[in-house]
């Protein structure tokens, strides 16, 4: 008896809201395909490596450009005569790789509409390698409205591949009216799981009123939609803002503010898990609170959470808000021997889609698997919630990655899906390892180690964090290193304490760092005294990259300069200026004291040598990372014994509750 089956749309032909002529590549594509090379043929020397790794990132575009009149709505386009459109994109493209590895699809059924004679519609695939076919073809032959379906397998996509279709215009223009992605999928799957968005905000409110503004205007989404959940933490409100009375409207009795201490982001998605768990819900969707947001893809990320083949994580992925068709990233993984996050070394980082598109990308045609998703835009079945517990109480940094691995440890995969994404600012126009944040990324991470690194001492963590260091005490940001150390008390502390820290760390740490030179941030370049030297440098500065043989040197070099004494000038005048991004370490080392502005290009601070105070860190830092490895096997055993007491509701709750006592 065969079983009983009902078709479901998986993905729709969306375009632009708001005909935003910076993001069209990602959604069509006026270009030709021009492929890179195969790294087979590239062979295994180096020079050859790198010079087909910068040929690709050449851009390939030849300018054409869509005209904002043919985008008629979200799902119509206007293709003037003899033209071509593909639709071979990151958010029209079919990701059939990852259906076929992830989900229970195994043929889809491709529904294309067009309004007008003479309109071709040719579909295509791709392998995992890149290399493309033209599949299936049909010509309308109707000036009014006409149809064509196409069934597709996805049987040759286990390591990667896509499916698109162009669409090619005769002498008169044509119009796409609708194009869907759909499939035959058992009966029982038939219903779209309801979600529950939770989005923490902290002094964000046009961002936040804008993003639930978005959300409540998507019929779509709205449909399946149980509660809008934003837990608010900041003195700014974001009821108080202009744009919120018309998001309240649009999503009426579903939208609703928690007010709660500001316990980080981990506290407002542990809250978020927390009160989804209370309803009936199938999923909790975690959104930054200052991202712009294509909300197809929630449609899209709950459709493939409902025809995952089990409880499956699914995250989108990350656009720059400022360089709108630049990928950020395509999947994070933790690199265990070192315990750091990082892309796989298959794809690559900050890709530019307006300059190089997808049918041209080798690498974007391989499917990557990850680890974790960061929560920026991150969908997870509360039956996984209740299996593994909610975040830790982390604050920041490390909370995602950790319930990544560990959702990963219980048999729960995640998986960041090719059209679904956000726009938020990305990590590479931040450098949050020198402030206060610096605390967070160390202990956090060091936390996550503990609880799940393979390695008896964490592999090679602890090495890696003297080194950083080192590298810091060089770079004379003390601040940076002892607010690194406090971290690493804190971690062989236990966790016993990390939530009674949850809502207090921050003011300790920010008060602590105020002490220190480096931290001390001034706006007005005329706060500081101007550059003068003892007598003039024999050389001219440089700006360029160092060699790996260079950067040793200067180690060297720079490690025996900390035990001599300072310039005599250099106490009272800064030896440079330097832009944050000249500020490396084996610069720095060159230095006795300097003016370095903030990536954030709005302040700067006078660094100055201290040879006591590296003398003092130096013999501290050693100390500590020797009692850490040394530790580490009974310190990791804690961690884990008391992992699900300290992500469980119940302790949460009184975390929650706690948090209130000092907000006004």
């Amino acid at each position: 008896m065969s079983e009983t089956t009902v078709r479901r749309v998986l993905q729709r032909f969306v375009l632009p809201a708001d005909r935003d002529l910076d993001v069209v590549p990602l959604y069509v594509d006026t270009e030709a395909a021009t492929l890179d090379a195969d790294k087979d043929a590239i062979g295994s020397n180096k020079s050859a490596q790198a010079l087909n790794k910068a040929s690709a990132r050449q851009a390939t575009s030849s300018g054409t450009a869509l005209h904002p009149d043919d985008i008629i709505d979200r799902r119509t386009l206007r293709v003037g005569p003899s033209s071509r459109i593909s639709m071979g994109t990151y958010f029209n493209g079919f990701p059939a790789s990852y259906w076929r590895r992830w989900t229970v699809v195994d043929q889809v059924r491709l529904d294309v509409s067009v309004r007008g004679a003479g309109a071709s519609v040719i579909v295509y695939r791709s392998m995992a390698n890149g290399r493309s076919q033209r599949v299936e073809g049909w010509t309308s032959t109707s000036s009014g409205t006409s149809s064509a379906s196409f069934d597709l397998t996805l049987t040759p996509f286990v390591d990667g591949g896509w499916y698109w279709f162009d669409v090619v215009s005769g002498d008169e223009e044509v119009v796409l009216t609708e194009a869907t992605w759909s499939a035959e999928v058992p009966a029982e799957r038939a219903d779209t799981g309801r979600v529950t968005i939770g989005i923490t905000t902290m002094n964000r409110p046009d961002f936040c009123a804008e993003l639930l503004a978005q959300i409540g205007e998507d019929a779509d989404v709205q449909s399946l939609l149980d509660d809008v959940l934003v837990m608010e933490q900041g003195t700014q409100k974001v009821v108080d803002d202009p744009a919120y009375a018309k998001a309240e409207a649009a999503l009426g009795a579903k939208l609703r503010i928690i007010e709660q201490g500001n316990i980080g982001g981990s506290g407002g998605f542990a809250r978020a898990q927390f009160e989804a768990l209370k309803g009936s819900s199938k999923y909790v969707l975690f959104l930054d609170d200052d991202i712009v947001a294509e909300t197809e893809s929630i449609v899209r990320a709950v459709t493939f959470g409902d025809l995952a083949r089990r409880p499956t994580i699914v995250g989108g992925h990350m656009f720059s808000i400022y360089q709108k068709a630049q990928l950020h990233s395509f999947g994070e993984i933790i690199q265990r021997h070192r315990f750091w996050w990082m892309s796989p070394k298959s794809s690559e980082d900050q890709w530019d889609f307006s300059a190089r598109n997808l049918r041209s990308t080798r690498w974007l045609h391989r499917r990557v698997d990850v680890d974790f998703n960061p929560w920026f835009m991150c969908l997870i079945p509360l039956d996984v919630v209740r299996q593994i517990g909610l975040s830790l109480p982390l604050f920041i940094k490390w909370d995602d990655s950790e319930y990544g691995l560990r959702a990963q440890a219980a048999g729960v995969p995640t998986v960041s899906m090719p059209g679904a994404a956000v726009w938020h600012v990305p990590w590479t126009d931040k450098n949050d390892a020198l402030d206060w944040q610096a605390y967070f990324h160390q202990r956090n991470r060091f936390v996550a180690a503990l609880l799940h690194s393979p390695f008896p001492h964490g592999g090679r963590m602890v090495r890696e964090s003297i080194n950083h260091q080192i590298k810091h005490l060089i770079a004379m940001q003390y601040s940076t290193v002892e607010l690194r150390h406090l971290a690493l008390e804190d971690v062989l502390a236990g966790p016993e304490a990390l939530h009674e820290q949850l809502g207090t760390r921050l003011g300790y740490v920010r008060e602590f760092r105020k002490d220190f030179g480096d931290a001390q941030l001034e706006a007005d370049p005329d706060a500081f005294p101007p550059v003068r030297h003892s007598k003039p440098r024999k050389r001219n500065d440089s700006s360029e990259l160092p060699g790996r043989v260079s950067q040793l040197a200067s180690a060297v070099i720079g490690g025996i300069r900390q035990f001599r004494p300072v310039r005599g000038l250099s106490q009272e005048f800064p030896e440079r200026n330097l832009p944050a991004m000249d500020a490396r370490w084996y610069t720095m080392a060159t230095l006795d004291s300097a003016i370095v502005s903030m990536p954030d290009g709005t302040s700067a601070a006078f660094y100055k040598r201290d040879p006591e105070k590296f003398k003092d860190l130096l013999a501290r830092t050693a100390a500590i990372h020797e009692r850490l490895h040394r530790e580490w096997p009974q310190l990791s055993a804690r961690y884990r014994e008391a992992l699900g007491e300290i992500t469980s509701p119940e302790v949460w709750e009184k975390t929650f509750a706690d948090s209130m006592k000092d907000r006004t």
